[in-house]
């Protein structure tokens, strides 16, 4: 790996917690009465990445902003005490070549999850010695490029040494509205553009040759 420091997005990149995620959701949308049948782990692949609020809208389109904000607010209430339990399913390699590059590299994770799961996914494999520093949407309320910008100047980290390694456009575009190069992972839950010319990898550890 050539960049001096490398920012990973969570979901679809890093790990597969939709087991989980589906698991909280049921709890809460139910109290709500909003389930017409419980949600499985595939229901939710079609919205990682997105921000809560925008899947919720998806989803139940008639309900206010006000009662999406309870929902917002009773999930991540409970989001802390599932994936701690629960956790979620690291790819293939994931922690072999995060330590292997963690020696030579500055680690970094930008992801739109809410406030805690970023801590909760590096608190469940005791990966806190791997990372340098995170940001989320939900302890910002700013979008995926405003939170790489905002790391960045956090940690001085120059556009010409650092990547950004996602699986969705938005991700792509990201890390364009920063100047980053980009690496798909083309195994996690989005699509690109094919006529976009970037690296992508099928393999987490591929990582290691790029």
């Amino acid at each position: 790996m050539k960049y001096k420091n490398i920012i990973f997005d969570l979901d679809g990149t890093l790990w597969d917690s939709t087991t989980s995620i589906a698991e909280n959701w049921n709890e809460v949308l139910a109290r709500h009465n909003l389930l017409e049948r419980p949600l499985v782990a595939s229901d939710m692949h079609p919205y990682m990445g997105l921000l809560i609020g925008d899947v919720l809208k998806i989803i139940f389109p008639e309900i206010t902003e006000e009662f999406i904000q309870k929902i917002i607010a009773e999930i991540m209430d409970n989001e802390e005490k599932i994936l701690s339990k629960n956790g979620g399913i690291l790819y293939e390699n994931v922690q072999e070549t995060l330590e292997k590059l963690a020696v030579n590299h500055n680690l970094y994770i930008v992801s739109n999850a809410l406030d805690g799961y970023i801590q909760a996914f590096i608190e469940y494999f005791n990966f806190n010695e791997l990372f340098k520093d995170f940001e989320s949407h939900g302890a910002t309320g700013k979008n995926k490029a405003e939170n790489i910008r905002l790391l960045m100047e956090r940690n001085h980290l120059k556009p010409s040494e650092t990547v950004y390694v996602g699986d969705t456009q938005t991700d792509y575009l990201s890390a364009k509205e920063n100047d980053l190069d980009f690496i798909f992972c083309a195994y996690g839950f989005g699509q690109l553009n094919e006529d976009l010319k970037v690296k992508k990898i099928t393999k987490f550890q591929e990582l290691i040759t790029l």
